[in-house]
Order: C-alpha cells, then sequence, then structure tokens
C-alpha cells in the first residue's frame, strides 16, 4: 500500500506540473496579456505604452522562464525604468522587493491580484476557507439523505416505495443547480418571506443558518439524486448475492442481514462516487456562489476570469487541479480498502 501511494504521489506531482504548464499557457496568450496591461494602463493607451509595459513587467520573456518564476525555481527580476533607470516593483500595492529574488509557488507566494489590488494568498485563501465551510453542510446533508435513500429503495426492489424514490432521484438529478437555485428563491424567499433576503447576501456580513439554507439546498439537492441513484443500484446487486441467500438460510433476520453483510459491499460505489462530489462541489459553487452572491471559491473564480486577473487564475487553477487528483487518490486507497479483493498491485 505505501508502494501504491509513493508511486500515485509522483503521478499526482507530474500530472499538475503538466496541467498546470498548459493553464499557464492558456492565460498568458496575447489577448489576455493586452486586456491585464490595459486594465493597468488606460483604455486609450496606445500600442506603443501596451508593449513598453509588458517587457517592463517581464510578460515578453522568454515563455519557460515566465513559468519557473511562477514555480519558483527562477529568479523574477525587479522592473527598471527606462528613462530614469529606477528599480520599482512589478505591483506596488503587493510590497514585491525591488531586487531579484524567488519567489513563486514552491516559496508560498502565489502572486499578485491585480483585480483586489492584494496578494493572492490573502484572497484566495479566505474564499477557499469559505467554500470549505459551504462544502461542508452539503455534504453533511447529502450524503446521509442519499445513502438513506438509496438503501432504502435497494431493499425493496419493484416496491412502491422503490419507484418513488427513484423517480424522485432522477428528478434532483436531471435539475441543474441554476434552475434550483432559481426555484428554491421564489418558493422561500418571495412567497414565503422566510429568509427575507439573507440568503442571497452571504458576503461580508459573515456567515449564518439563513445565508447557508438556499445555497447549501441546490448543491446538495442535485448530488443527493446521483449518490442515491448509485447506492441503490450497489444494493440491488448486492443484496442477490449467494452469500445473503445463505446468511438467509441460516435463520438471521432481514435487518442483521442488511447490517452486517450488505452495507460494506454495497457501499463500495457509492465511496468513490462520494469522493468524486469533491471536485464536483469545487466547481459547481461556482453558479451558486455568483447566484447568492457567496464570497467563495467560485465567486473568486468567476471574478479572476471576467477580469483576466491572470495570478489570481493561476492560483484558482492549481488548486482545482490539486483537489481532482488529491480526492482521486483518497477515492483508490478508500475502494481498496474496502473491498479486500483487490490487489494493489
Amino acid at each position: 500500500m505505501l508502494t501504491f501511494i509513493t508511486r500515485r504521489l509522483g503521478t499526482m506531482l507530474l500530472t499538475m506540473l503538466c496541467l498546470t504548464l498548459v493553464v499557464f499557457f492558456m492565460v498568458n496568450l496575447e489577448p489576455n496579456l493586452r486586456k491585464l496591461s490595459i486594465s493597468q494602463l488606460d483604455m486609450r493607451s496606445s500600442d506603443e505604452h501596451i508593449e513598453s509595459w509588458l517587457v517592463r513587467n517581464g510578460y515578453r520573456d522568454n515563455f519557460f522562464l515566465r513559468y519557473g518564476r511562477w514555480l519558483g525555481v527562477a529568479q523574477k527580476q525587479p522592473n527598471i525604468d527606462a528613462e530614469t533607470g529606477a528599480v520599482t516593483p512589478r505591483f506596488s500595492y503587493c510590497n514585491e522587493p525591488a531586487e531579484p529574488y524567488y519567489g513563486g509557488i514552491l516559496q508560498g507566494d502565489f502572486g499578485c491580484s491585480t483585480k483586489f489590488k492584494t496578494t493572492v494568498s490573502a484572497k484566495l485563501w479566505p474564499a477557499l476557507g469559505a467554500t470549505g465551510i459551504l462544502m461542508f453542510w452539503v455534504m453533511v446533508v447529502m450524503v446521509p439523505v442519499a445513502l438513506l435513500i438509496g438503501i432504502f429503495a435497494g431493499m425493496r426492489e419493484g416496491s412502491r416505495t422503490d419507484r418513488s424514490l427513484s423517480v424522485a432521484s432522477i428528478t434532483t438529478t436531471a435539475t441543474p443547480e441554476y434552475i434550483s437555485g432559481v426555484i428554491f428563491t421564489v418558493v422561500f424567499a418571495s412567497w414565503l418571506g422566510w429568509l427575507n433576503g439573507s440568503a442571497a447576501s452571504a458576503t461580508s456580513q459573515g456567515i449564518s443558518f439563513y445565508n447557508f439554507t438556499l445555497p447549501v439546498m441546490t448543491m446538495a439537492i442535485y448530488g443527493i439524486g446521483y449518490i442515491a441513484r448509485m447506492t441503490r443500484a450497489s444494493m440491488v446487486e448486492v443484496m442477490t448475492q449467494q452469500y445473503i441467500r445463505t446468511a438467509r438460510l441460516k435463520g438471521l433476520s432481514f435487518n442483521a442481514v442488511v447490517v452486517k453483510h450488505a452495507l460494506r459491499n454495497a457501499l463500495i460505489a457509492p465511496f468513490t462516487v462520494i469522493m468524486l462530489q469533491f471536485p464536483w462541489l469545487l466547481t459547481g459553487v461556482v453558479i451558486v456562489e455568483v447566484m447568492f452572491r457567496y464570497q467563495g471559491f467560485g465567486f473568486t473564480l468567476v471574478e479572476a476570469a471576467g477580469n483576466n486577473d491572470i495570478d489570481l487564475l493561476l492560483g484558482c487553477s492549481l488548486v482545482s487541479v490539486f483537489v481532482v487528483l488529491f480526492t482521486q487518490l483518497i477515492s483508490d486507497v478508500g475502494y481498496a480498502y474496502l473491498n479486500p479483493r483487490i490487489r494493489v498491485q
């Protein structure tokens, strides 16, 4: 198992390196660089001023050199004013050193956010923490409810309960977040007036039960149906196995058979699906956070993309890649643990 994890970690690092290289290339395309320079200068800036700004700030240097600087394996060079010869930092509001230094991902320096006029770390980590709290409560609501629905439906295959729960699961899975979000807003905020608009103002006012209600419901309702369907299918398959029949013939009650013999094997497939919900939640919050003005990771990602904030966009991409690969590693390890028939090699 240790060898397996070590090998997977090496693959994970190589994959992260390749993906970040692709993302770095995409966000540093010429149109994006011009938009960034215009946002820092003036809409009426001439091509000469734009080009001068890009050269002065190192955006015209060799691509792999700039990628190495972002990683932290190459030195960042200060700006030198062509007229005065003065050495100045690239962005004054990030307190960057005015002399050559190593500062990149490996040193914990994610760069400077040109949209929010601060370091990427100062904006990214609080936003990620806010989204982490939202994701936690979504999982608390979604996983137990989905597992219970799937287990009850799988235990009574073909019954009226099974058909009703299956129809409800398919309905919720087929409903996108932006549809369910609008429906919940109309029902709870407009018709019933329970939230008094506070669900749409989860910004700098702090996190409370009310501004969590609609975002959590919107995200959980979609995942509940998907996990419940997978759990039901796995439960139906397990309940038809020979060892289940043998346990029943030995005189064990139906509930004892389900709890002691069926559940462990039935949860193998749902466990993998549950772990894959984390990457979906991290990217799925984009719609929900923008809809409800919740200033988390998704909201920050949209702001970075909309304002061509290169360093912040790269930071968000790095976090997304890490979460996807790390959850896949946890999923593989957990799958091997739950199913002893699987050989790591």
